[in-house]
């Protein structure tokens, strides 16, 4: 069988690049991958943080650490490069380099909490984050941050994990991109103060029946890796996901090529790693068919969710 060659074009699905810019109230910045800022203008909390962004060529065939200059522009372009900053957590969603490389540096340059399970924490020891800045949690914890509270719920990888396993002793960088196992997966449920709420499913993996019972308006949706999985796993993981809390609205992240920097305009990872393509035939089949809105985030755009329905 031949390989594709390619990646999807972004163009023709420019209308759904529709999320509305936010005002005042609580926003959402996509920031790449699974990295998304919820922010109210005075508390904060993040999701991976993941900004260096490595080539394919050094992931492949060399080591890989953090980038403190592409850090420092993300964090300063978002007002946060600072220890007093208003970030609260910084919370990888689970601990594959393309999640949790930055994480402890972020932490550690805003002044946040490093949060996950015991694979993000050897993270943060490896970085020389102190002690007292991370902070294990296991599934079912809630964390108040400020007006944000954050409710994990145990997720699981998308298939295939190339790096499958948990990280058991602290990851000093450089390394290979195989330290950084995959770990605790989490599914996400930020609520805030304000009475909003959204998942964040950083992974295009599920546990079924995990998120039975809890709710939210918006649903933040992995779908790396997805566009190559048979169309019932599709559909499983959409029942198990976005019908499980009743969302009205989802915006799809982790569709976008991580081997180019943040600074360059995004685009779709490749018909050899995904196909986005397929992603957004078959969830917007379910969409149309469930009356949910399917849209796509504007990177560095703070925006708000929340208003697509209003």
């Amino acid at each position: 069988m031949r390989m594709k060659p390619g990646r999807p074009d972004l163009g023709p699905r420019a209308a759904l690049f529709d999320v509305p810019a936010a005002g005042g109230g609580p926003g959402v910045t996509f920031l790449g991958v699974s990295s998304l800022l919820f922010d109210d203008g005075e508390h904060a909390v993040l999701t991976d943080g993941f900004f260096s962004r490595p080539s394919l060529l050094r992931v492949g065939l060399g080591r890989i650490a953090p980038d403190a200059a592409r850090i420092g522009a993300v964090l300063g372009r978002l007002g946060l490069d600072d220890e007093g900053s208003r970030l609260r957590a910084v919370v990888p969603v689970h601990t594959h380099y393309d999640h949790a490389l930055d994480s402890a540096v972020v932490a550690r340059r805003t002044g946040a909490a490093l949060l996950g399970g015991e694979s993000a924490a050897n993270v943060g020891r490896g970085a020389g984050l102190p002690a007292d800045r991370i902070r294990v949690v296991g599934p079912g914890a809630q964390v108040e941050l400020g007006s944000f509270t954050l409710t994990f719920v145990g997720s699981a990888h998308c298939p295939p994990d190339r790096y499958p396993g948990t990280v058991d002793r602290p990851v000093v960088p450089p390394v290979r991109a195989g330290a950084y196992r995959c770990g605790e997966a989490w599914s996400v449920l930020v609520a805030h103060a304000g009475g909003r709420t959204a998942l964040v499913q950083g992974s295009a993996g599920f546990v079924p029946g995990a998120l039975d019972g809890l709710r939210a308006d918006v649903a933040y949706l992995g779908v790396g890796q997805l566009g190559v999985q048979d169309e019932s796993y599709l559909r499983g993981y959409w029942t198990e996901t976005v019908a499980a809390v009743g969302a009205r609205d989802v915006v799809l992240i982790h569709w976008d090529d991580f081997f180019r920097p943040l600074d360059r305009p995004l685009r779709a990872l490749p018909y050899a790693g995904d196909d986005l393509d397929v992603t957004l035939r078959v969830l917007g089949q379910l969409a149309a068919e469930q009356q949910v809105g399917l849209h796509l985030p504007t990177v560095w755009r703070r925006e708000d969710p929340w208003s697509l329905r209003s």
